[in-house]
Order: C-alpha cells, then sequence, then structure tokens
C-alpha cells in the first residue's frame, strides 16, 4: 500500500501543532519551512484537516492552524482518512468475471477470496492506524528522539507560534 506524501506532511504537521503553547497558532507558511514543503502544497493539506477538524484555522494577521482538540484525541487513522479519504486501498473490480470465458453470474456466488484477504488486511491496518494517538507520536520522539532534533523542533516552534488573545477559543 502507498500513501500519499500528504499523509506524511500532515502528520509531521499536526505533531508540530501540539507542541504549541495555550491556545497559540502556527502559520501555514512557518510549518511549510520547518518540513521544506512547498506552501502551496501544505495548504491543501492543512486545509483537508481543517476540513475533517482535525486542525482550526484561525483567520487574521496573527492567525494560523492549531489542533482543533487534544492530541490524545486525534489519531493516526483521523489523519490518514482525512487526506486520502475513507475508501479501502484496494477495490476489487471483480475482474475474474471478465476475460474470454465468459460465466453466468451465478458461478461467482462466492465473495472473491481476493477481496476478503484484501479487505481483513485494511481492517488491521486500520485497527493500528486507531490505536495510535498523535499524543503517543510526540511523547515517543520527545522520549527517544536525538536531543539536538528535538531543541530545533522547540526552537523553531518557539520561533514561530503565534499566541492568541485569551477569548480565542481552544480545542476541545
Amino acid at each position: 500500500m502507498k500513501l500519499g506524501e500528504g499523509v506524511e506532511a500532515s502528520i509531521h504537521c499536526a505533531a508540530t501543532l501540539a507542541s504549541l503553547a495555550g491556545n497559540s497558532t502556527m502559520p501555514a507558511a512557518a510549518l511549510a519551512e520547518s518540513f521544506g514543503l512547498s506552501p502551496s502544497y501544505l495548504l491543501k493539506q492543512l486545509n483537508m484537516l481543517a476540513a475533517a477538524r482535525i486542525l482550526e484555522s484561525v483567520p487574521g494577521p496573527a492567525g494560523g492552524y492549531r489542533l482543533a482538540r487534544e492530541a490524545e484525541r486525534i489519531t493516526l487513522l483521523d489523519i490518514v482518512l482525512a487526506i486520502e479519504g475513507r475508501e479501502p486501498a484496494f477495490r476489487c473490480g471483480e475482474i475474474r468475471r471478465n476475460g474470454p470465458a465468459k460465466l453466468d453470474a451465478s458461478a461467482y456466488v462466492k465473495p472473491c477470496g481476493i477481496n476478503a484477504a484484501m479487505l481483513r488486511a485494511e481492517r488491521a491496518y486500520r485497527a493500528a492506524l486507531a490505536e495510535t494517538r498523535l499524543s503517543d507520536i510526540v511523547a515517543e520522539y520527545q522520549a527517544e528522539g536525538d536531543p539536538r532534533s528535538i531543541a530545533a523542533s522547540c526552537a523553531f516552534v518557539e520561533r514561530h507560534q503565534r499566541p492568541q488573545k485569551s477569548g480565542s477559543t481552544k480545542r476541545s
């Protein structure tokens, strides 16, 4: 299974936003810079995450993005589905019914074994993603990441986060 590059970018951005202080935001341009991505490309991913209510977009000159809910309530499956859609990765086209030896539909009463196996794998894959919370990813990075990388990430967040006025709502 191959996921689009937007999934990696989206998970990294969400993890970065999980480290913002209080109800701060971070502009899309800073997130794009952080990962060496095209701002217009990343903006599409961020907008999909906002539409899925994983991120919140705060308008205005001091606006940006922040998590729409606590990192403990966001799973990797939430992010993957927001970017890739809800359709299974494997879509059976019933090609077993094609070819020169056309058989009556009654020959295909049993479900396709290949489709069944692929859907079992999809369920297992999605279950594993559903068990992994964004907060788990962040905690693992903080516990096991290279101290230089952690320091650089923290410094970047500190430089680019935008504190919001106390009246701004924060994730629930």
